[in-house]
């Protein structure tokens, strides 16, 4: 089992603010730091002070001042970038990094920091998810010398020379969702993780069966994919200190304990344990509280190593 670092910083945070969990997170030796590609403040628990910060802008800095903890995104949306330049920035981060990044793609779905940034927001965007896999691990795969083309409905790129290369032979691909048919079929063809971000508990099992059955589809090895699930985190070493770490993110303690990933080590434990046996292979722990050093540390000590 791994656990990563899971970040939402359009909440309210700065650079030097992710740094420090990333640092921390290194330290500690959990698998990855990763953050959402988002840039509004979403809700009304959280200030969004000082304001967004670009995914990969910061996996840039990130890359330079960590040296071995993985980094990447949960995920970045279709909308933001051309698939060109965003397979320039992966690879270039991936380079800056000596080879640690993973890439998150998805269709993007928070209209309202579309309108308040300028950023257009079609109303269908499964089709351009799709031809933006394509065209990333596409440039990503052609050799060195030959050029790339690619000709779709949205996206048109001609000889490019689909430079600069990663470091990583297969720089990894996350897909992720609840979709029943679609997203399954687009894990089985382009990624190297499947990911389910906040579903219930008990559809986790269904979920990844589903996954597993569209790899077999396509002749796939089911096994080759890695399967993870990212779920909020809030873990304190008694029913006080769980309470106020709780409130500190907005959730009440008991929903949280049945939805998230709360209460005391011991509780997430049991709660992990059965999430692995549901096929959980990697765990992202969504850590709101970003000035919460110390929740890092008690996880690290008390819930991490009963998984190593």
């Amino acid at each position: 089992m791994k656990f990563r670092i899971f970040t939402e910083p359009q909440q309210g945070a700065s650079y030097d603010d992710l740094l420090a969990v990333a640092r921390t997170a290194e330290r500690l030796g959990f698998d990855a730091f990763f953050r959402s590609d988002h840039y509004m403040l979403m809700g009304d628990h959280f200030s969004g002070l000082p304001g967004p910060t670009d995914a990969w802008t910061t996996l840039a800095g990130l890359a330079r001042e960590t040296t071995s903890i993985r980094l990447g995104t949960l995920v970045s949306s279709v909308t933001y970038r051309p698939p060109g330049i965003l397979a320039i920035q992966v690879a270039q981060v991936d380079q800056m990094s000596g080879g640690r990044v993973e890439l998150g793609l998805g269709t993007g779905w928070f209209e309202e920091e579309h309108a308040a940034y300028g950023i257009p927001f079609p109303p269908k965007r499964f089709g351009m998810l799709e031809e933006q896999l394509e065209i990333v691990t596409g440039l990503f795969e052609t050799p060195v010398g030959d050029a790339y083309s690619f000709e779709g409905r949205h996206y048109s790129l001609t000889d490019s020379p689909a430079l600069p290369k990663p470091v990583q032979s297969r720089l990894p691909i996350i897909v992720g969702g609840g979709g029943a048919k679609r997203t399954p079929a687009l894990a089985a063809r382009f990624a190297t993780e499947f990911n389910l971000p906040f579903v219930p508990f008990d559809d986790v099992a269904g979920k990844f069966a589903g996954v597993r059955a569209a790899c077999e589809e396509i002749g796939r090895d089911p096994h080759h994919l890695v399967y993870s699930a990212a779920f909020v985190a809030a873990a304190g070493a008694d029913e006080d200190e769980y309470v106020r770490r709780a409130a500190a993110i907005g959730r009440e303690p008991g929903e949280l304990r049945q939805n998230g990933l709360g209460g005391t080590p011991s509780e997430i434990v049991d709660r992990i344990g059965a999430l692995q046996n549901d096929g959980v292979e990697t765990v992202y722990l969504q850590i709101l509280d970003l000035a919460d050093l110390e929740h890092l540390e008690l996880l690290a000590a008390e819930v991490v190593p009963h998984f190593a």
